[in-house]
């Protein structure tokens, strides 16, 4: 099932049928119909069956719908969820201890494994039991341990040079919470967490209240 290709859009509603579907599975709730599940997540019904249809093997069946806990299964399995990828973070202040504190990761297939500064006062400390090291190592530990998924949590003006680095260390996905847009091949995959535009965009929606 893993070379199954899907769009953008349905990969964003997976993350939010997957924990919908964990929420029935604490409440004991073995199967769920497709018209409820659109109902209850406020989506079409046809863009639910089509997106289960897509990365499940699990079929639903008239008046009894999806098993609960194989739709879990199929929809973790095609995410990557139960096969946990080792991960760096580049950027150990605020925002990166964060992140490196967050308990939720390993739960969605992210394990950090180390994380980059150029900080003195930061190098060789950990957080979290993630080990902090220099920015100079970066390059070399990537390539060592075959990462390919990096986070950049570094001001903007720092963000262009670090993706460079990981990009040269074999990363090829690339986690980017610096408030700027970054250069990269075709190949390389950019996913961009800009949160004051995501607060524009909150702000707005209060003002028009």
């Amino acid at each position: 099932m893993a070379e199954k290709t899907v769009s953008k859009h349905t990969l964003q509603r997976l993350p939010y049928y997957l924990h919908y579907l964990q929420a029935l599975q604490e409440e004991n709730i073995v199967s769920i119909s497709a018209p409820v599940m659109a109902a209850d997540l406020h989506l079409n019904e046809v863009k639910v069956r089509k997106d289960l249809a897509a990365v499940s093997r699990t079929a639903g069946k008239p008046k009894v719908g999806f098993a609960v806990d194989k739709l879990i299964a199929d929809i973790e399995e095609f995410l990557g969820y139960n096969n946990i990828r080792d991960v760096v973070l580049v950027g150990a202040g605020h925002l990166g201890r964060a992140l490196l504190s967050y308990k939720g990761f390993e739960a969605i297939g992210i394990r950090f494994v180390a994380a980059f500064d150029n900080d003195p006062q930061r190098i060789n400390t950990e957080v979290n039991g993630v080990p902090v090291h220099s920015t100079n190592e970066l390059v070399d530990y990537c390539l060592q341990n075959k990462i390919h998924l990096g986070v950049i949590t570094v001001p903007a003006n720092g963000a262009q040079a670090v993706c460079d680095r990981l990009i040269e260390g074999g990363v090829v996905a690339i986690w980017n919470f610096a408030p700027c847009r970054l250069t990269v091949e075709d190949d390389i995959l950019v996913q961009n967490e800009n949160m004051a535009s995501s607060l524009a965009v909150l702000s707005e929606h209060l003002s028009n209240r």
